[in-house]
């Protein structure tokens, strides 16, 4: 696969040439080219800055002539760094030849400069990797993505660790990361999946993707082009399905890596209603996506009509934003409010009309889960939660499905026949008028996982005290029955409906 050129990018470096990649990897790790490397030499205000696009911090922070702050230059920074400076760091030649490099200035090319962006990224495991971009295109958000061109490549912003954070990491056979991008999806992957297929409309990505992956010293993965699941055989099945896809709702398609190029949110639509019949049985499909709040209708029937026959699903909605905030955020990714004022004032009207047409009052951002399941009566919750929560989730969402397939084997009967145990960390909080002899409500809160909060009556609040494991919940009832004072009888028939949804939202576990 040698250099594609779109537009005016920059000639992508070889990818087949995995001898010099090798050589540039152990010469970056060699001057601590890396996450930690980083934090060390900047600080953490210059390396916080730096994942907001704002380099003054990080160009103040590399006076110096060190190996590292001359690839910080040079990677990071993009500065033209002379030829001779570079020679001691880098196999220059090499990286000159294969396109990693170019040569820039006056005379007998006295000075070099990169032609991608490379920043190093922490795997979950503690490995040094690196994602490759195109150049001022590491991170987007409120400084723009300094390039217009349809086909520029990303690196990683927030969503793309969001998304990495929460997936189900087990392993598994086969992977399939839709809209790979820059790669970071696949090469998280790549770590415990036999077979990863990474797919891409947009060719140039694929290439960044198979660098991304050979300079993080990781198993390749199978690059195809295409929409959706379009490059995915009939016969090809799943065990994890991954996507940070184009899912902004915008007037056009002007930028390949945000905009679908479908009306409204029906390209999130299309990709969630696609999963189900590429998964395999007990397989995750996880998206992050974007949804539109239409007057006249429930944002969360709109949801649950989009999950696929045979699925469980679990729907969060982190944000939403009102149609105006929605287009400000976006025109500011692509650079809009840096360039003429009536450009800016066309693009925002643009986006203010579509969103009229449609009906459109805010946009929700979030979270989709599939999980496929042979069970009759699927699983499906939508909900909204915008607080804070412990990453990585991934754990706690596997932990989500496995608490309702428990829930849904186990009738009330067999629930206060069960044993279970409160979950690690939760702390109880009672609330009340200071001097109050009865606390109005008491409050289950976690401090791990979603973090949870919820109301309980005293009756569950003294239940999930002495969850331990050594008891059933039936004698637990029937003991807090006889304390106060309680028919055990009624006691038992209103209580399953509240441990019930303790169990749901990981209050209790099963013993």
């Amino acid at each position: 696969m040698g250099g594609v050129s779109d537009s005016s990018l920059h000639t992508l470096p070889a990818s087949d040439r995995t001898d010099v990649i090798a050589r540039l990897r152990e010469a970056l790790l060699g001057a601590s080219f890396t996450a930690d490397g980083l934090l060390d030499l900047l600080g953490a205000p210059a390396y916080a800055a730096l994942a907001r696009s704002e380099t003054v911090p990080a160009l103040r922070a590399t006076r110096g002539d060190t190996p590292l702050e001359v690839l910080v230059r040079l990677f990071l920074l993009q500065q033209p760094v002379p030829h001779a400076r570079v020679e001691g760091v880098l196999p220059v030649a090499e990286c000159l030849e294969t396109g990693w490099l170019v040569r820039v200035g006056q005379g007998a090319g006295d000075a070099v400069a990169a032609t991608v962006d490379v920043r190093p990224y922490g795997g979950s495991d503690g490995e040094d990797w690196f994602i490759v971009s195109d150049l001022g295109c590491a991170v987007g958000g409120a400084g723009g993505i300094g390039s217009r061109d349809e086909g520029v490549v990303l690196g990683v912003g927030g969503a793309s660790t969001t998304l990495a954070n929460i997936t189900v990491r087990t392993p598994v056979s086969a992977a399939l990361d839709l809209g790979t991008g820059s790669g970071i999806q696949a090469l998280h992957a790549v770590q415990h999946a036999t077979r990863v297929t990474a797919t891409d409309v947009n060719p140039r990505a694929l290439h960044i993707t198979a660098l991304t992956l050979a300079l993080s010293g990781a198993p390749a993965a199978d690059l195809r082009e295409g929409s959706l699941f379009d490059p995915v055989r009939d016969d090809e099945t799943y065990d994890l399905i991954v996507s940070n896809p184009p899912f902004v709702i915008s007037p056009g398609a002007r930028l390949t890596y945000r905009d679908g190029g479908m009306g409204g949110d029906d390209l999130c639509r299309s990709l969630v209603q696609g999963a189900g019949e590429r998964l395999n049985e007990g397989g995750f499909a996880q998206f992050l996506a974007n949804w539109q709040h239409v007057e006249g209708e429930d944002w969360q029937d709109r949801l649950r009509s989009w999950v696929p026959r045979g699925c469980d699903a679990w729907i969060v909605q982190r944000e939403v934003q009102d149609v105006t905030q929605y287009a400000e955020l976006w025109l500011r990714d692509a650079g809009d409010h840096r360039g003429d004022p009536a450009d800016y004032q066309a693009r925002y009207d643009a986006w203010l009309d579509e969103f009229e047409a449609r009906k459109v009052r805010a946009v929700g951002f979030g979270w989709i889960t599939l999980r496929k399941t042979g069970s009759p009566v699927p699983s499906v919750t939508v909900e909204e939660w915008p607080h804070p929560v412990e990453q990585p989730l991934g754990d706690a969402v596997r932990a989500h499905f496995t608490r309702l397939d428990y829930l849904r084997e186990h009738d009330d009967a067999a629930l206060l026949a069960g044993h279970f145990r409160l979950a690690a960390e939760i702390v109880q909080e009672q609330v009340g008028l200071p001097g109050a002899e009865d606390p109005e409500h008491v409050v289950l809160r976690q401090n791990r996982g979603m973090r949870r909060a919820t109301k309980v009556d005293t009756v569950g609040a003294g239940f999930a005290g002495v969850c331990d494991g050594t008891l059933s919940a039936g004698r637990i009832l029937d003991a807090i029955a006889q304390l106060v004072g309680e028919d055990p009888v009624l006691l038992r028939d209103r209580t399953p409906a509240q441990i019930r949804l303790l169990v749901e939202q990981g209050f209790l576990e099963p013993a």
